[in-house]
């Protein structure tokens, strides 16, 4: 049987070039390509595919997000992490999320192959640049600090940094307003935050969104 995989990402050159080099290995085939975090969620329910491939800076729902949301549906599924990060908190948020592995996009032409390997064979791969975070992520209170916040604030603070209002918010995530409104009151409550720009700004610093992502 090929094994299947399904590449996020929503640069088409950058995309393009995952699928072609993961084409040339003999047994695997693209089972389908997604352009942000939400396609991501919905093909991976729709096609069923062996291995998940997520950039992590994807508009509308990034590749941590996503993550979240696919191993909820099937705790089961193998999802990789590309990145051009590699932040202690950031690695440490990946693997709380449930990703097995951990590639950086400028390590993906040396470690891409491998990385998909590990996974077809139920291991987890982390670029080696990443370990030394590893190891003292297992400390007994390393997330201790980490606010934790519910999907859904997630999903709102990353629409809030991209500019959405609350209304827009409601009618993507299909809810009141209200309830978009207390979503946002309580994920900004829980990160200290005030205004709209340090929202943008946390959102920034912590690879939720891209600059060039923002609404002009």
């Amino acid at each position: 049987m090929p094994v299947k995989i399904l590449v996020a990402d929503d640069h088409p050159v950058v995309r393009q070039g995952i699928c072609s080099l993961l084409k040339s290995q003999p047994g695997w085939e693209i089972a389908g390509e997604a352009l942000d975090g939400r396609q991501a969620v919905q093909l991976t329910k729709e096609l069923r595919p062996d291995i998940v491939i997520l950039d992590l800076a994807m508009p509308t729902l990034n590749g941590l997000d996503a993550t979240r949301q696919i191993l909820d549906e099937n705790p089961d599924q193998k999802v990789l992490i590309l990145t051009m990060s590699d932040s202690e908190q950031l690695i440490r948020e990946v693997l709380g999320a449930g990703a097995r592995g951990f590639v950086l996009k400028s390590d993906a032409a040396k470690d891409l192959i491998s990385a998909v390997q590990a996974l077809e064979r139920h291991r987890t791969f982390f670029t080696s640049r990443v370990q030394d975070i590893l190891d003292s992520y297992f400390a007994p209170s390393s997330l201790a600090t980490l606010p934790t916040l519910t999907n859904r604030e997630r999903e709102v603070l990353q629409l809030i940094a991209e500019g959405k209002t609350t209304k827009e918010v409601a009618v993507i995530l299909g809810c009141s307003v209200k309830t978009a409104e207390t979503h946002r009151s309580n994920f900004m409550r829980k990160l200290h935050l005030h205004s709209v720009s340090e929202v943008v700004l946390y959102a920034i610093r912590n690879q939720i969104i891209r600059v060039d992502q923002l609404a002009t």
